[in-house]
């Protein structure tokens, strides 16, 4: 019984955890990259491109030349990673 527990966990581990921590790596990964000039997709499905970054935020212009200021956990793609 004692083994048959052990074996779900490690499935559970391997089929649920452990790619979401990879994603969340490669997310984390992406945030710290974003430069000025990078195009981007936030959360909220607004694209943009990058005017300037600081520690937690992000200034992006939108396409009416209108600026926004987002946090920087709402980027969710560099638009040039969707072209893949």
């Amino acid at each position: 019984m004692l083994l048959f527990l052990v074996v779900i966990f490690a499935m559970f581990y391997f089929v649920m955890i452990r790619p979401q921590r990879k994603r969340q790596k490669e997310h984390q990964e992406m945030m710290q990259g974003i430069q000025k000039g990078d195009r981007i997709i936030t959360a909220g499905g607004i694209y943009g491109t990058v005017e300037s970054v600081s520690e937690d935020s992000v200034v992006i212009k939108v396409e009416s030349g209108t600026t926004m200021r987002v946090n920087k956990g709402s980027v969710a793609l560099r638009r040039d990673e969707t072209q893949r």
